[in-house]
């Protein structure tokens, strides 16, 4: 059989060819040709020899895969990894260390990835200051194991209307994020839970396509590598550690694993069960690193009425502070922060979720009073006030 393999899917003709790639390897490519080339090559009578298919689908399975599905070709490509029983100590280290304590969730994730591929996950973000930390050897750790269904994308790529070459694949990975507009922040987390979407190549039309692509991000940044608010679900954050010694044959260690670690994965019973969208519960997933982010991503305002209310509760040994938009107006102004009554309610009742009392009430509330020792004193007044705890603050 000749090396180079034809198709005809719907009315075109294609050639399939391996591309040489800058590591060594090869990405296969479907690239148009035409029957008069195809005749020139092997003669007229070769055409009715080549596979003919209906249209293109993505069905992702790793156990059963189906190169043909009821006459569409599965743009889904199969791994050739074949699950075998044996050691995978370092795939395991591996693990380990990517994600710590969250261990059994980590190896959740990889056969959720393995045995589930249509379900959605949520968006793991590994981040460090430091270098020499496994982020990237994690990245290609996955590459090796999902091989051609896994794409490495930069942030232009992520920007770029033209998806048709990351829009089928089970992993959507970027090495250096830094997606830090709110138009970007809004399509990964839309990316992140949709179904369909609409796959869109240079001089072709639209066509829509199932969606079931997980992404992994990785940045140096701990503090604003994405935009994330305050009450988001859909990421995983991970902050990673340098790693205690350097071994440059790692990654081909893990790969040589790859077979043990994939029947571990089929035997292995899952340490959670499905608890959302993204099948984890949110709060297993909730980390240190995650709250840093949407801290960092903070107002300057919010920022100011925060440092202001913890201020007081300190000092007025308190729990909790109980005021009205104007007292907080007030307060805000004589520490020199110059703001208007609707910004501090945007703050309060959008970003912090407070609602007010039903009715006009008596409170305690505080004035800046520079002559004590304190700097602040309890007055008593009424109205429609907010409460907001010491917890609350430091959870935001």
């Amino acid at each position: 059989m000749k090396e180079e393999e034809y198709m005809r899917v719907g009315t075109t003709l294609y050639k399939v060819v391996n591309q040489p790639c800058a590591n060594g390897g090869y990405e296969k490519k479907r690239v148009v040709w035409n029957n008069s080339t195809l005749r020139q090559d092997y003669g007229k009578n070769y055409l009715a020899t080549v596979p003919k298919y209906d249209g293109f689908c993505t069905v992702p399975n790793h156990l059963n895969y189906q190169k043909e599905i009821e006459g569409f070709l599965n743009l889904y490509e199969p791994i050739e990894h074949k699950p075998q029983q044996g050691d995978f100590s370092h795939i395991q280290s591996l693990m380990r260390h990517i994600f710590g304590e969250q261990y059994e969730l980590g190896m959740d994730y990889m056969q959720l990835l393995y045995l589930q591929p249509t379900q959605k996950l949520p968006i793991i973000l590994l981040v460090s200051e430091e270098r020499n930390t496994g982020k990237s050897t994690f990245l290609n750790f996955l590459k090796a194991v999902f091989e051609n269904n896994v794409t490495f994308n930069t942030n232009e790529d992520f920007r770029s209307q033209f998806n048709s070459d990351w829009a089928g694949k089970l992993l959507i990975v970027v090495d250096e994020v830094l997606l830090n507009r709110r138009e970007d922040s809004e399509r990964l987390k839309n990316l992140s839970t949709t179904f369909t979407y609409k796959m869109e190549a240079k001089g072709k039309d639209r066509t829509e396509i199932a969606f079931f692509a997980k992404f992994v991000l990785c940045s140096n940044n701990e503090y604003l590598p994405i935009l994330i608010d305050a009450g988001e679900t859909r990421y995983w954050v991970r902050k990673i550690m340098p790693l205690q010694s350097d071994d440059t044959n790692f990654l081909q260690k893990l790969k040589a694993e790859i077979p043990a670690f994939l029947y571990f994965l089929t035997q292995r019973e899952l340490s959670t069960t499905q608890e959302s969208r993204m099948w984890f519960n949110p709060r297993l997933t909730h980390t240190a690193a995650l709250q840093k982010i949407i801290r960092s991503n903070r107002n300057r305002l919010e920022i100011e009425m925060t440092e202001l209310l913890l201020d007081i509760m300190s000092n007025m040994n308190v729990e909790s502070v109980s005021f009205c938009l104007n007292d907080l107006v007030t307060l805000l102004l004589y520490s020199q922060v110059k703001v208007e009554k609707y910004q501090v309610r945007k703050v309060v009742q959008e970003v912090w979720k407070l609602t007010s009392a039903h009715n006009s009430l008596s409170y305690t509330a505080y004035e800046f009073a520079p002559h004590r020792e304190c700097h602040y004193e309890p007055k008593r007044k009424t109205g429609r006030f907010y409460t907001v705890t010491k917890e609350q603050l430091t959870a935001i």
